[in-house]
């Protein structure tokens, strides 16, 4: 990448004031939509407050695969930078914007998968249990643990994006290629901790999210080792005028 393209992205592309205003009017529809739905369908009162509710424990399982799906998204668009498709369409300012802000997404649906579970009364976790890693003594203390160091360095690369111009354009990609151990993570903890892991479609979702992935960064490796092996010489503007 050129210094030019480093010097566009040395800021943020999404605020975090934006982002904070988006993520309350997200939660806050959330509880509307919790609060005011038992009142239209009389039956999910009991899915979400009766003697056993299983509301909250779905809606942790679905929010791990919007947040799997959408860290998976995010590195996808982070390999696609440098491809000269993106500089095509939708071009390189946008799609580190979608980039970034598919991250931080990302990140709100994984801490609402982890908080939503508080809800549920079957394991009773704590607070301090989804906080610290491999607290959780009653249920696969190793592999939730996983997932929650997980969570914790995705905050650090998210986190990242806001001091870029403090740790340098080296020192930001390093850290993000932090991404590629988070996701791993998330997928061993999705695996090995998810009671949905027995099911066809939830082990083809795993293959081909992980498959495509690696495919993708084998094809970004072999590209920038082309490129280094085989540098492309920039013609001069002499050089340019005396072909025409």
């Amino acid at each position: 990448m050129s210094n030019q393209s480093q010097n566009e992205f040395n800021e943020s592309s999404v605020t975090l004031q934006t982002f904070v205003l988006f993520l309350v009017a997200t939660f806050s529809g959330l509880l509307v939509a919790v609060l005011l739905l038992p009142i239209f369908l009389p039956n999910m009162a009991f899915s979400l407050s009766g003697d056993a509710p299983k509301a909250y424990w779905y809606l942790s399982r679905a929010t791990a695969f919007i947040s799997l799906s959408l860290l998976w998204l995010s590195m996808v668009l982070g390999l696609g930078i440098t491809n000269k498709m993106a500089r095509l369409w939708p071009g390189m300012p946008a799609t580190f914007a979608i980039h970034e802000y598919v991250s931080l997404l990302g990140l709100a649906f994984a801490l609402f998968h982890a908080l939503i579970i508080l809800g549920d009364h079957y394991i009773n976790f704590t607070l301090l249990q989804l906080l610290v890693p491999f607290a959780t003594l009653e249920y696969r203390p190793f592999w939730v643990g996983i997932g929650q160091i997980g969570f914790y360095v995705w905050l650090i690369v998210v986190i990242s994006f806001y001091i870029r111009p403090l740790i340098g354009q080296k020192s930001w990609r390093l850290l993000h290629y932090a991404s590629f151990g988070l996701y791993l993570m998330g997928i061993m903890h999705g695996i090995f901790s998810g009671t949905d892991t027995s099911m066809g479609w939830a082990q083809n979702y795993y293959w081909y999210s992980a498959g495509s992935l690696i495919f993708l960064a084998f094809m970004r490796f072999v590209g920038s080792l082309i490129n280094a092996l085989f540098p492309v010489k920039k013609q001069t503007p002499v050089q340019r005028s005396s072909q025409r």
